[in-house]
């Protein structure tokens, strides 16, 4: 129980890498804190055309 916060703190900080890196804003991130909307939203995630994407597929750069 000890560790606990800090692995939550851990996945929490990956997530906001994560968003950031696929062009998202970082703070979606915290949505992991939600229970049953946190599974949602990872599938949203995952299967959702990426900001990044979609700018590079226009030719838009950064």
């Amino acid at each position: 129980m000890l560790l606990l916060p800090f692995f939550v703190i851990f996945c929490l900080a990956l997530a906001y890498k994560v968003a950031e890196k696929a062009g998202f804003d970082g703070w979606w991130g915290l949505i992991l804190l939600v229970p049953v909307v946190n599974i949602i939203m990872i599938w949203v995630f995952a299967f959702s055309p990426w900001p990044l994407q979609r700018d590079r597929r226009l030719g838009v750069d950064e």
